[in-house]
């Protein structure tokens, strides 16, 4: 949701101060410099995974507020690599419009849940897909198709510059898209009848629908619309990382974890059941 804000400044200064900690816990030989040492290497030697989170942002993320405990599907699939590389996991709080940062900055060494724009992979490293997020309409309205949709007369709401903004340019150009800064904008322009739909990914389609079903119902419009869900890392000239990375994915996949993990937390902390998910979503 996996998408969203321009970068800040350049600020690499603090990526070595993150560092001092652990150098100076090392005896001999000396760690390399923070703002070289490659991000597998930096993790077998802290025998530590940092990763940024976001909070509020369920069933992604989840922080409870009494506890201070993480959960969400993504902090799952974290926990899973760093027991898979036998280290320990750090989780450090960031947001969506962050995280890119966070990563040039080497304040953390991974960010699960991240679109892989040009833009981005100019600035960061990108896994493999570890799943696919289809586009969805939430609507009063039945769209069979995209082309339905592809008309003057109906106004579509999206949060500017996401991936639903770009996917509802590229595919209904002749739609009326109404253009809001956040998603929750979108959703309240929906309610309140200035748009005809909403464009989301599928898991904020069903997220949103549970919270207020009088907003109508999602539509998998044909043909299947989708963008995938990868995990960002630096970007660096040493590729161990994210293949190390890529490694852990194609095991979760083949073992059938990927599904579950995303369908359990989705259940628990938005009360959606596995078999509302229509058919036709791949996952």
């Amino acid at each position: 949701m996996t998408n969203r804000r321009s970068f800040i400044a350049n600020v690499a200064g603090l990526a070595a101060a993150s560092y001092l900690p652990n150098v100076f816990a090392q005896a001999a030989p000396a760690a390399a410099p923070a703002s070289t040492e490659a991000t597998f290497a930096r993790v077998q030697r802290t025998k530590t995974l940092r990763i940024g989170a976001v909070r509020g942002a369920a069933p992604y993320y989840n922080k409870d507020l009494a506890s201070g405990e993480w959960g969400g599907f993504m902090i799952d699939f974290a926990k899973s690599l760093a027991a898979s590389l036998n280290v320990k996991l750090e989780i450090n709080e960031t947001t969506w419009g962050n995280s890119v940062l966070d990563l040039q900055t080497r304040k953390i060494d991974i960010f699960f849940g991240m679109n892989p724009t040009p833009a981005r992979r100019e600035v960061i490293g990108f896994s493999e897909p570890l799943f696919s997020n289809a586009f969805t309409i939430v609507s009063k309205k039945e769209y069979k198709t995209w082309a339905d949709l592809n008309k003057p007369e109906v106004k579509i709401a999206v949060d500017i510059g996401s991936s639903h903004d770009q996917m509802i340019s590229r595919v209904c150009p002749n739609a009326t898209i109404v253009r809001l800064e956040k998603a929750d904008d979108a959703t309240l322009a929906l309610q309140t009848g200035r748009v005809d739909a909403q464009v989301l990914v599928w898991l904020l389609s069903l997220n949103i629908l549970k919270k207020n079903p009088s907003l109508g119902k999602m539509y998998v419009p044909m043909p299947l619309e989708a963008t995938s869900t990868n995990i960002g890392a630096p970007k660096e000239d040493d590729k161990a990382w994210v293949e190390a990375v890529n490694k852990w994915i194609v095991a979760e996949r083949a073992a059938g974890k990927i599904k579950p993990t995303v369908l359990n937390n989705l259940q628990k902390f938005s009360g959606v059941k596995p078999e509302d998910v229509p058919p036709q979503i791949p996952l």
